[in-house]
């Protein structure tokens, strides 16, 4: 009987052929060759959109609509056609009286965000829209059915601080924090179009949400907090979710997930690590420099131990940057020294882009990587990508429209002139 051979992460590490540094290229999508991440966690702008509906609960609706001079019961009304129907717009709720609809609207159900593009993808399969908010800030989602779910991927934040080099969004910098109903807008529209049929597969409701759109959720805290008991609670308290079908993204707010696993709220955490050790992530998630990976990692671990909910691993698999059979050693051994089971590694293809440091993984890497990690019993599944042929990574998309108008308003200026 042959005995099977095990190597250390030194073992491997020697035999690892070529080395890509996030420094050998300027960050994707960067204008200048001397450009580099700058981690922020300051907003640009300062504005806050209109008080809606949905940054409010049942006692604050109430309030609101008698400091308006109307019955507090007509919140509880309005609140079962907004969560309960998906209905925002006055005149289609019958039990509210004519008289009443222009103060309804002004004070509870103001319109938030409005389509700026929208992009079909995957023969009908992925709608990616582009939303414009009320200060002209453009965020994204992305709804994409499966034979047995519909999932919505959604922003929380224009642009983000992060500034993750390999990430469009990163390089917007970060404009500022969506408000709880700017978010939950989003999870209306996609509950809207799932009910029309509008996806070619899937059923015909929303069933999962996901925070891995535009933006760190854990910078917007509050909001990302109070949006999850409005995606959760029944109506007419919110849209009646199970959060088991809900995730929170993060890059690693070590703080913010003590806080987060201490609310209670069975939703899956997922880490985007996509780096093993200090010395690569560092300069991959900037991040890096303020909560290192065996803190995160700890935090993670505490989050499922607290909630019971397996929490997954994000990992962007970049050709000879961090696919190396060494690095998913180094990352089952990360993991299995704090316990089996808790959590689960989702390896992220990037579409190839020749040229570019920030390209795929070769397929043969990719299925070592994912070999490595099987056979030191992590949980592992390659994770689908939906809409590379409609700009599908975030940021990419609104990038693109802001991009447009800027033009736009320059020709409009020589125009003048």
């Amino acid at each position: 009987m042959t005995q099977k051979t095990t190597f250390s992460v030194e073992d491997l590490r020697r035999r690892a052929t070529r080395q890509v540094l996030p420094t050998d290229q300027p960050p994707e999508g960067a204008t200048t060759p001397d450009a580099k991440p700058m981690l922020s966690f300051t907003a640009q702008r300062r504005g806050y959109p209109p008080s809606h509906l949905a940054d409010l609960d049942v006692k604050a609706r109430k309030e609101l609509l008698k400091s308006a001079g109307l019955p507090g019961f007509r919140a509880d009304q309005i609140s079962r056609h907004y969560f309960g129907r998906c209905v925002a717009e006055v005149d289609k709720m019958p039990d509210v009286p004519a008289s009443m609809h222009d103060i309804v609207t002004d004070t509870l159900l103001p319109t938030l965000i409005n389509s700026a593009r929208e992009l079909v993808a995957d023969e009908g399969r992925t709608l990616k829209t582009v939303w414009e908010l009320f200060d002209n800030s453009r965020v994204e989602s992305v709804l994409m059915g499966y034979k047995d779910r519909v999932t919505l991927c959604v922003s929380s934040q224009a642009g983000c601080g992060m500034a993750c080099p390999f990430c469009a969004t990163g390089q917007m910098g970060f404009i500022r924090n969506l408000s709880t109903g700017e978010i939950l807008e989003q999870v209306r529209h996609a509950m809207l179009t799932a009910q029309d049929g509008k996806l070619k597969i899937g059923p015909n409701r929303l069933t999962n949400v996901v925070f891995m759109g535009m933006g760190e959720p854990l910078v917007n805290y509050r909001a990302i907090v109070e949006a999850l008991h409005r995606m959760i609670d029944p109506s007419p308290e919110g849209f009646g979710l199970s959060a088991r079908n809900i995730t929170v993204s993060t890059v690693g707010l070590v703080p913010s997930i003590y806080k987060l696993a201490d609310l209670g709220l069975p939703v899956t955490l997922a880490v985007s690590l996509h780096a093993p050790d200090d010395e690569l992530r560092d300069d991959l998630i900037p991040a890096n420099s303020r909560w290192k990976v065996g803190d995160l990692l700890d935090a993670a671990y505490h989050y499922y131990s607290v909630t019971g909910r397996r929490v997954s691993i994000e990992y962007a698999l970049i050709q000879d940057m961090n696919d190396h059979v060494w690095r998913a050693q180094l990352l089952a051994d990360e993991l299995n020294q704090r316990g089996r089971g808790w959590a689960h590694v989702n390896p992220i293809p990037l579409n190839p882009t020749p040229g570019s440091i920030w390209t795929a993984s070769l397929p043969e890497q990719q299925d070592a990587f994912v070999q490595q990690l099987r056979a030191a019993g992590i949980r592992t599944t390659i994770r689908d990508t939906r809409g590379s042929d409609i700009d599908g990574a975030c940021g990419q998309l609104a990038t693109e429209v802001n991009s447009q108008k800027a033009a736009t308003r320059r020709a409009n200026v020589r125009n003048v002139q």
